[in-house]
């Protein structure tokens, strides 16, 4: 008798293996481009303002200011001098009742600063982003001198630029904006690498952004 001959049964395909979530590149370029445009997002106007103030303090010098100078004078109540017989020490702020006469008739707020006393005055520095205040009062008769100095919308740019004068709420903003920054450029130098392959031109260029001013600080910077 003939025999059928056995055909061997193909061997089982496997299936393909799919790399983990972490190790796939599409997963990567994904989470890169979503971090890097919400980055850029958030920081572009903050962007725009440091860059500009950049070159007006580039250029402090040749940009010309007229501060405009504000003398004020009131007088406090009789009743309200006994509050400035005693401070708490040479650099108390002002009473709590002083600070709300003053607001009403001087439109400045001295709440919370600290004033210098002496024998005959309390003066409190008023610094303020793009000017400056300051308010003296005579311990003895109450008269009260004031000034108010304003060195414009340029000053007032600079000055939030340095972060001078301009409180903690501003503190805050420049820390949360320096961080998104670099979160945009580290975003960005990680995009740099994933698309470089195509662009023979992009890690010249980086280098070039390093090693320009890292000559003009050697070479002119003294």
């Amino acid at each position: 008798m003939n025999e059928t001959p056995v055909i061997p049964a193909p061997p089982a395909k496997r299936k393909p293996q799919h790399k983990p979530w972490y190790r796939s590149r599409g997963w990567w370029l994904k989470q890169l481009h979503n971090w890097h445009w919400m980055s850029a997002a958030i920081s572009l106007i903050g962007m725009l303002l440091f860059a500009a103030t950049g070159i007006t303090l580039n250029h402090a010098a040749t940009i010309g200011a007229s501060p405009q100078v504000q003398n004020l004078s009131a007088k406090l109540p009789a009743p309200m001098l006994a509050q400035l017989a005693k401070p708490a020490s040479d650099s108390a702020p002002l009473p709590p009742a002083i600070v709300a006469e003053l607001d009403a008739r001087l439109a400045l707020n001295a709440g919370g600063k600290p004033g210098e006393w002496s024998d005959d005055e309390v003066y409190v520095a008023l610094p303020r982003p793009g000017g400056d205040a300051w308010i003296s009062i005579d311990r003895a008769s109450g008269a009260v001198t004031a000034e108010i100095t304003d060195r414009g919308w340029i000053s007032y740019l600079n000055d939030l630029h340095k972060g001078r004068n301009a409180g903690e709420g501003w503190s805050w903003f420049i820390d949360i904006f320096a961080a998104a920054c670099i979160l945009f450029t580290l975003t960005g130098l990680f995009l740099l690498y994933m698309h470089s392959k195509p662009r023979p031109l992009t890690w010249p260029l980086v280098g070039l952004g390093l090693v320009v001013p890292v000559l003009i600080v050697v070479l002119f910077v003294h």
